[in-house]
C-alpha cells in the first residue's frame, strides 16, 4: 500500500522540529498524526510540554505550535504494507522537502526523531542537504515495547530545553 503523509504542523515561531517516519494506517484513516490509541506520542507531549492528550486533535496541534514545536514526517510518501516502520520499502521513499522547511523556519535549531527509522531515513535522504543538530528519541509507537511510558517521557524531556 502506498501511503501519503500529512502537511507539517508548524507556525513561524517553531524552535524545534519533531520528525516521524510516515503516518500509520490508523493515522491515515483519521487524518491525524499519532492517532493510534496505543501510540504514546500525545501522552508524552502532555507530560513534557503540558499539551493534554485529552484535548481535541486540532487543539493538541495548536498546543505544540504554542510550545514552539513543529511536527512532520521524513517521508512525503512511501510504499508500506501495514503500519510497521520496518515494512517501509526503501526504494519507494519520497522524502518531504525538509531542507526548504528548515530554511523557511530559521529559528529551528534542533531536529528530534521519533524513533530509529525516522533518524535513518533522515540521514539517507535529508542530512546531505542540511546542517542542523539532531537528536534520536525512543519511538512512541506501541511496537517499541522495550521501554515503559515513564522511561520514554524521561528521554523526551530533552525537548523542554530546546523550546525554552
Amino acid at each position: 500500500m502506498h501511503s501519503q503523509g500529512f502537511p507539517p504542523v508548524a507556525d513561524k515561531n517553531a524552535r524545534l522540529l519533531i520528525l516521524g517516519s510516515l503516518p500509520g494506517q490508523e493515522s491515515l484513516r483519521q487524518q491525524q498524526y499519532y492517532a493510534h490509541p496505543r501510540n504514546a506520542f500525545w501522552k508524552v507531549m502532555g507530560a513534557v510540554l503540558g499539551v493534554p492528550s485529552s484535548l481535541p486533535y486540532l487543539q493538541r496541534c495548536q498546543g505544540l505550535k504554542n510550545a514552539g514545536v513543529a511536527l512532520w514526517d521524513v517521508c512525503a510518501s512511501a510504499h508500506r504494507p501495514g503500519s510497521m516502520d520496518g515494512a517501509i520499502q526503501p526504494d519507494s521513499v519520497i522524502p518531504n522537502d525538509i531542507a526548504d522547511f528548515l530554511a523557511q523556519h530559521a529559528q529551528i535549531q534542533l531536529v528530534c526523531f521519533n524513533g530509529a527509522t525516522a533518524a535513518t531515513l533522515f540521514r539517507k535522504h535529508i542530512h546531505p542537504h542540511v546542517n542542523i543538530a539532531t537528536c534520536q528519541l525512543p519511538s512512541t509507537s506501541p511496537a517499541h515495547a522495550g521501554m515503559s511510558l515513564a522511561q520514554k517521557i524521561e528521554k523526551w524531556r530533552v525537548i523542554q530545553q530546546a523550546v525554552r
